[in-house]
């Protein structure tokens, strides 16, 4: 169910009542993921742009959701968000 707003247009009306409900459009892709290279042992930053500010992001690898920690680091700032993998291994590809 999505929340109601209950709106009473005059004191003449208070036994009618309105509801009004709001839906939020869903962020989509305004540019994708690219393909990006790199060495092994090093860092890359993968970077996508989104069609709304501050949307919530995951980052996954197949099925597996990746966290933020020693290994990976994730950005958004506005409508970017970034992915940092560092120490690069052949199976982070």
């Amino acid at each position: 169910r999505f929340p109601s707003t209950s709106f009473f247009p005059s004191p003449s009306c208070r036994r009618s009542k309105s509801h009004f409900y709001f839906l939020a459009l869903p962020a989509l892709f305004a540019q994708e993921l690219q393909n990006s290279e790199a060495e092994e042992g090093g860092t890359v930053t993968l970077r996508c742009e989104l069609t709304k500010p501050k949307a919530p992001v995951e980052w996954r690898k197949g099925d597996i959701t990746l966290y933020p920690g020693l290994k990976y680091e994730m950005r958004q700032q506005g409508c970017a968000a970034e992915l940092v993998i560092h120490d690069l291994e052949l199976e982070d590809s």
